[in-house]
């Protein structure tokens, strides 16, 4: 890192040649950065390997784990904030993955990557939340009548529903349809022994 630095020293003393060597510092240190990232996140990174071994900690039972069990693993050395976004990673990892998948410019961190990803969360409560409140044009006016009418749901509404449920809640699609097909089929049993 010394040695890259030394490359970086400007040749003339002027504002705008000091601005061109930071700015190449900047891009240099983005782009560790990101490398960083990366190895962290690898199924052999230390973000990953952190985060199941809390996640084994967590699941010997309590809410929290204990400070003591911390210290018996070594972990209290690792600054806690470091130590919830590696749990959070782990237990959301296959969004926080294809997230990070699709983003234009990548991330350089998990505080950064779960930043972006509750507010795209968020985006898409709100959008949905703006969705429902506009009038659909089949609704009848209730004005002079005792009951307002009940708006009569598609599948396409349900399903979109289900979809936007399963994103706030962090299920994983492919466990939605197993369990929505185990539904199905309990229902389909029900139905025939009722009969």
């Amino acid at each position: 890192m010394k040695n890259a630095i030394k490359n970086f020293q400007p040749e003339i003393s002027t504002l705008e040649a000091e601005g061109v060597v930071l700015a190449k510092m900047w891009k240099s240190i983005c782009k560790a950065d990101k490398t960083r990232f990366k190895k962290a996140i690898q199924l052999d990174g230390f973000d990953t390997r952190l985060g199941k071994l809390l996640q084994s900690l967590k699941s010997e039972g309590g809410a929290q784990i204990s400070t003591n069990r911390l210290r018996d693993c070594n972990l209290h050395q690792i600054d806690r904030r470091r130590r919830s976004e590696a749990l959070w990673f782990v237990e959301n990892e296959q969004d926080a993955r294809k997230f990070n998948k699709s983003s234009k410019k990548g991330f350089t961190s998990l505080s950064a990557l779960q930043k972006a990803m509750s507010k795209a969360s968020k985006a898409k409560t709100a959008k949905a939340d703006k969705v429902d409140e506009k009038p659909s044009k089949e609704e009848v006016s209730d004005v002079g009548q005792s009951e307002a009418p009940k708006k009569v749901l598609t599948a396409s509404d349900i399903a979109l529903e289900a979809l936007l449920l399963c994103e706030i809640h962090g299920v994983d699609l492919n466990d939605f349809a197993n369990a929505l097909t185990e539904q199905n089929e309990m229902m389909s049993t029900n139905s025939r022994k009722a009969a």
